[in-house]
C-alpha cells in the first residue's frame, strides 16, 4: 500500500463526517496488515479502479451505524433496516468519492464502484496480495475502522 494514498482518505473522512453528522474524529495508531480481515457488524466496501486500484473497507458496530444514520436523518434509527443500510453505504460512497477526487487532483485518476454492504460480525475478507493500512477512528457516535488496500497502477 502506497502511503501517499492515505492522506486524501483521512481528509475526506474528516470533511464528510463533519459535514454529514458533525463528528469530531480522533485517529488511533496506524498499522499495516496482510491477510484476512474479520469485520465488525457492518462493513461497507468500495473498490477503486484506474491509476489507484484496490478496496476500501469501513467497518463499525450496529450501534455506531445506527447513531450515524440517526444523525444523518435527524431522527432516531432504532433498527438497522434498509433505510439505515442505504445511509451507511452512501456514507462510504461519499467518503470514497471525495477521496478519489483528491487523488485525481494529485494525478491519480480512478473510478469507484457502487458500495457493497456486509452485515454480520466476523465476516472474513481478504485483500489477497495488497497490504492494508488500518486506520482506527473514534467519534462521539462510536468507532470506525478503515482498511485501505490500495496500489498504484499508474503508467510509468
Amino acid at each position: 500500500m502506497n502511503v501517499k494514498f492515505l492522506n486524501p482518505f483521512l481528509v475526506a473522512i474528516g470533511e464528510v463526517l463533519k459535514m454529514e453528522v458533525g463528528a469530531d474524529i480522533t485517529r488511533g495508531a496506524l498499522s499495516l496488515e496482510r491477510g484476512a480481515i474479520s469485520t465488525e457488524e457492518v462493513a461497507t466496501l468500495v473498490n477503486l479502479i484506474g491509476e489507484v486500484q484496490g478496496t476500501v473497507i469501513y467497518s463499525m458496530s450496529y450501534n455506531t451505524a445506527r447513531s450515524l444514520v440517526s444523525r444523518m436523518m435527524g431522527q432516531e434509527c432504532t433498527a438497522f433496516d434498509e433505510m439505515a443500510q442505504s445511509g451507511i453505504a452512501e456514507l462510504g460512497n461519499v467518503i470514497t468519492g471525495k477521496a478519489s477526487t483528491k487523488l485525481a487532483a494529485a494525478g491519480y485518476h480512478s473510478n469507484i464502484s457502487v458500495p457493497m454492504l456486509i452485515i454480520g460480525k466476523g465476516a472474513k475478507l481478504s485483500t489477497l496480495d495488497i497490504e492494508r493500512i488500518v486506520v482506527p477512528l473514534g467519534t462521539q457516535f462510536g468507532d470506525i475502522r478503515v482498511d485501505l488496500a490500495l496500489r498504484d497502477k499508474s503508467p510509468l
